[in-house]
Formats: C-alpha cells, structure tokens, sequence
C-alpha cells in the first residue's frame, strides 16, 4: 500500500461559514498553521470571504470556481456554514424546516460534492463537517436542528466509507453549546436549562473547538480518523 502525504503546513483550505463563530476561530487555527485559507460565507463579513449561499447548487458552485482558482488546488475542506433557530415542533412552518435542512444540512452535501472528485484525485483530502451534539440527544425546540445535524452525521459516515480508500478522510466534529453569534438567537431559558445540564458547568468557546479540526486534518495526527465524531462538548454527551 502507497501512503500519500500532505506537509503539514502550507495546504489548500476552505472554511464555509468562516467569517464569525466556530468558523472564524478554525480559520485562525489554520492560518496560524501556515495554510492557506479560502473562507466561503455570506456577504457583508468584515473578513474577506467569497459569497455564497450553501443552499443553492449555482451558488455553491461558482464560489468553489473562484476558491480553487485562489488556491490551485483545495486539500481540506471545513463545512461550518450554519443556521440555528428555535420553535417547538407542533408551532413549526415548513419554511422553518426547510430553511434549516436547507442550510444545515443540503449546504454540506454540496460543498462535499464540489472537492471529494479532485481530492480523490489527488489520493489525499481531509473534509471535516461541523454536527452538533444535539444530533446524538436532540433538543427542545430544536427539532429541524437536531434532524439536520443528524444527517451530517450520517452522511459524513457514509461519505468516508465511499472514499477513504482513496486517502480521502471525511469525520465531523460534533461541539456542544458554544459561546457564538449563532447560539445568541437561542432564549436564556433555553440556555440557563442546558448550562445545569453541563458536567463542566459552561459553555465552550470557539477556540476549545479549533483545535479538534486541525487535528482531523493533520498528518500523522488525523491519519486513522475515518467516519468519526468527535465531540468538545462540555460532557453534554459521552460515548
């Protein structure tokens, strides 16, 4: 068997929702790697990103177009683009629903779609998608949520299965309660209900979470890591 091998530094990285929360702080965490780091967001970010709507096919297309053109080629991709709101279920429209699993979920299916060809390619690609750990336990008005970063999980196994023996390696991070822009949308209630729940007592910050993506993304360090989940969660789920 030939092992196909990265430097460790100076790779080609995308980062989708990288302008703000657990997004920003990965690509930080890469820049100060020596990578050289492409952020696909939405318009209007105080970094420079290139704009994308991960919901749409055209969109996600072009802004991919213009990634690789920047980058020559794209050795790791981090899916952190993300939606997050609150209703109970029975009180839910539909456009709620579709909404989120539009993002939250379709978002990553077709960002993985643009890179996993040339990585395989290429016999090496590391692509790390942002779950939650509320699609292991779910949570309380966060049905579309939970349902959408389930699918991530699922499809992030099913995805390394596919391509793994090509050197390509897909796991995802599953972080717990966050301090970001994303979780300040949730209620206090909300928030104070799951704070008890914590062993550790707290919510994480996005630079706790960082680090778990260079890992997957590192050689030697990542190398057997295939279809996992890791979880910096606050021990809001254990297994």
């Amino acid at each position: 068997m030939t092992l196909h091998h990265r430097a460790s530094t100076g790779r080609g990285v995308v980062v989708t929702g990288g302008s703000s929360g657990i997004g920003r702080a990965i690509v930080e965490a890469f820049v100060a790697n020596g990578d050289r780091v492409v952020v696909l967001d939405r318009a209007g970010t105080d970094i420079d990103a290139i704009n994308v709507d991960v919901s749409q096919e055209d969109s996600v297309r072009a802004a991919f177009a213009t990634a690789r053109q920047r980058l020559g080629t794209i050795d790791v991709l981090v899916n952190s683009a993300g939606l997050l709101t609150e209703s109970p279920l029975q009180d839910m429209t539909l456009a709620m629903w579709n909404e989120t699993l539009s993002v939250d979920l379709t978002g990553v299916f077709l960002c993985c779609r643009e890179v996993v060809g040339e990585m395989r390619q290429q016999k090496w690609g590391r692509i790390i998608n942002i779950a939650s750990q509320l699609a292991i336990k779910g949570g309380t008005g966060l049905s579309h949520y939970s349902a959408a970063k389930a699918g991530v999980v699922a499809l992030t196994k099913s995805l390394a299965l596919e391509v793994a023996s090509d050197n390509v390696l897909v796991n995802s991070i599953a972080p717990g309660p966050i301090e970001t822009p994303l979780v300040q949308g949730i209620s206090e209630d909300w928030k104070s209900a799951k704070r008890a729940e914590l062993p550790l007592g707290r919510f994480g910050v996005a630079a706790e979470v960082a680090p778990t993506a260079l890992l997957l993304a590192s050689e030697p360090g990542g190398n057997l890591y295939v279809g996992q989940t890791l979880g910096p969660n606050s021990g809001d789920v254990m297994q």
